[in-house]
């Protein structure tokens, strides 16, 4: 029974976000440089990529958003790469629903399929920038990191407890008065 879970927790742990004969079909190892250098080259080619959301808005299409680009895996899941190579513009069509801006919201993770349409003017603040234009097949939204504290479960001689937020992306302990220091090694500095 066991082992039996642990199979599924394997098989299951390592799924694509998005359907296998997208992910084995689409380009994830690429530049959006070369894009936007050679456009004619790459029309209605699929793409998989993964974005940080910018910007969500309904538009007369559909829904448009604009996102930081973040290369993905072989399975869809982010890349922890904090060298962002640019910006795109995902639409996604009308006829296949809405994407609601709360909830696709600035900050949220995304993995999409798309095939890319055309290069597209914009501006960032006051900056001309050039947007590539992906036309999303399949997209992915990612959870929302939570934050929780609680108590550290064990207590060392002569200190009190200390709190941990539970998050992977958070390199520090705080005492009970919310104070950070960088863990993990026991007793704090003061």
């Amino acid at each position: 029974m066991v082992l039996i879970g642990i199979a599924v927790l394997v098989l299951t742990g390592c799924a694509p976000v998005l359907d296998r004969a997208l992910m084995d079909q689409g380009a994830r190892e690429f530049q959006l440089s070369h894009l936007v250098e050679t456009p004619e080259v790459f029309k209605d080619h699929l793409f998989i990529l993964g974005g940080l959301i910018v910007e969500t808005k309904l538009i007369e299409k559909g829904s448009q958003i604009e996102a930081l680009y973040v290369p993905v895996n072989a399975s869809g899941y982010l890349k922890d790469d904090q060298r962002y190579q640019g910006r795109f513009l995902a639409l996604f069509p009308k006829s296949q629903g809405l994407l609601d801006p709360l909830i696709y919201k600035k900050g949220r993770e995304i993995t999409f399929a798309g095939d890319f349409l055309e290069l597209r003017k914009g501006k960032i603040d006051d900056m001309e920038y050039t947007y590539p234009v992906f036309v999303i097949r399949q997209v992915y939204l990612w959870d929302e990191y939570r934050y929780y504290n609680y108590y550290w479960p064990g207590y060392y001689p002569g200190y009190y407890p200390y709190y941990y937020p539970y998050s992977y992306r958070s390199p520090y302990l705080y005492d009970p008065w919310m104070r950070p220091y960088p863990g993990p090694y026991w007793p704090p500095p003061w």
